[in-house]
């Protein structure tokens, strides 16, 4: 192979890894049955394929090979252990054997070090007769099965969404971390018990009956909503948004509408779309953030909004809705306004007092009190994020430390006209942003309002 097909070669493992990685992962977690061994495995099939695909060419399914190639690595491995264990033998000769009643055979038989048949490319991997118990009927997604394990009842809440997130995305512990406004070392601690519960408790890698699925459809939604959120605005690194995570939380989301046509998962849905109908106008050419009021809306996806706006409709109309059908019935306010200027914040503002009464948390208050600014005046707004801050509860302490809040805070300041008060908001909002984005627009305001000399 010459060395521009080697080259494209290389290119094709990139991209694969950038979009398929963590697709990988959760089929070999179900195949495997162990997070541990199967992140191992992710990492050995990738390896092989940096090193076989530039000289055997980029085989025709891809993930099938890295799937199959994974697995076989993975066998390997506990072989070679086994010469200190006879259960890892047993383990072996289990998944060697599970593979051989699947009939692998395509195009991975030759990676190195992986004896034995392989996947047949020309099926979907994770095909029927695949390990893990009867199919899940009408589910051929291993991320959603692997999600609603994340999120079984024997996990706590703050568990079940760590582990996702960094199972199923990709996430990192510290980015994690940022999301829930708490250390990197407790979300670590929360992942390592996770794993080591389900493993303990032999919690099986599957879509849950259909009579377990409403009491783990809370957290499920949870999870999807946080995923959206980390690629809608990316807590870290210097892009304002990663396109892939909120893309599949979206695809995700529609599956479990399928699967569970519940409201509040169509309220979900409803509220990814009608967020994502304003991706393109949200970030300028140069990569900067641009705010809603600054947006150009002909640039706004309607087809997303009616879509959006009729799944917040339909969940509203069943009077079984919660706080994501809540929160799509704001962003469809949004999205019904042709102008800033029309925007009804009379409106908006009364759906954040009925949410605040049905989920309250800190961060709704945040921006309730930035939705009463709009509709009563900057002094209004100020009061309420004031009060928040004084408040020293464990329940908003965190808001103290959180960047929009200091940045709202800034901005009322700034409409009030108080320049170094809003300076210093500003300044404080600064020290506490991750993200690159977030960091530039602060720097702007702040240098609108301290010219230099």
């Amino acid at each position: 192979m010459g060395e521009a097909e080697s080259g494209s070669a290389l290119a094709k493992v990139d991209e694969v890894y950038r979009l398929e990685s963590r697709r990988i992962l959760a089929t070999l977690i179900r195949l495997l049955g162990d997070f541990d061994l199967a992140e191992e495995a992710v990492h050995e099939a990738f390896r092989a394929a940096v090193e076989q695909w530039p000289k055997e060419g980029v085989p025709g399914n891809p993930r099938a090979w890295l799937v199959s190639a994974g697995r076989f690595k993975a066998i390997d491995g506990i072989r070679r252990r086994a010469r200190f264990d006879e259960r890892a033998e047993e383990l072996a000769k289990h998944f060697e054997g599970e593979a051989e009643l699947q009939g692998e055979n395509g195009e991975a038989s030759g990676v190195q070090g992986g004896g034995g048949p392989q996947v047949d490319d020309t099926r979907e991997v994770g095909g029927p007769s695949d390990a893990g118990g009867p199919r899940d009927a009408g589910l051929e997604d291993d991320r959603l099965r692997l999600i609603f394990t994340c999120c079984h009842p024997a996990l706590a809440p703050d568990a079940q969404t760590a582990l996702t997130l960094r199972e199923v995305c990709g996430l990192t512990t510290e980015a994690i971390a940022r999301a829930f406004l708490t250390e990197a070392t407790t979300v670590a601690q929360r992942i390592v018990r996770a794993k080591a519960k389900i493993r303990e408790a032999r919690i099986p890698y599957e879509v849950p009956a259909p009579e377990q699925r409403p009491e783990r459809l809370d957290a499920v939604l949870r999870v999807l909503y946080l995923v959206f959120n980390e690629g809608y605005s990316a807590s870290s690194g210097d892009a304002v948004a990663r396109p892939d995570l909120s893309g599949e939380a979206i695809r995700l989301g529609r599956l479990l509408v399928e699967l569970l046509p519940e409201p509040e998962a169509k309220g979900l849905l409803g509220l990814m779309l009608l967020h994502e109908s304003r991706r393109a106008a949200r970030i300028s050419h140069a990569g900067g953030l641009i705010l809603m009021e600054n947006q150009d809306r002909a640039l706004w996806d309607q087809d997303l909004i009616r879509e959006g706006s009729d799944l917040a409709e339909a969940a509203l109309l069943s009077r079984r809705f919660g706080p994501y059908t809540l929160q799509a019935s704001i962003a469809a306010v949004h999205a019904e306004a042709a102008t800033p200027q029309a925007t009804d914040w009379a409106q908006i503002a009364g759906l954040y007092d009925v949410l605040l009464r049905a989920d309250p948390s800190p961060i709704v208050e945040l921006n309730r009190a930035v939705a009463v600014a709009m509709r009563d005046g900057p002094e209004a707004g100020l009061r309420i994020i004031d009060g928040l801050l004084a408040n020293d509860s464990p329940s908003r302490e965190a808001l103290s430390e959180y960047h929009l809040t200091h940045s709202a805070r800034a901005d009322l300041l700034r409409r009030l006209g108080r320049k170094e008060e809003a300076a210093a908001a500003y300044r404080r909002a600064l020290t506490l942003a991750g993200q690159g984005p977030d960091r530039r627009f602060l720097e702007q305001r702040l240098s609108e309002l301290e010219p230099s000399p």
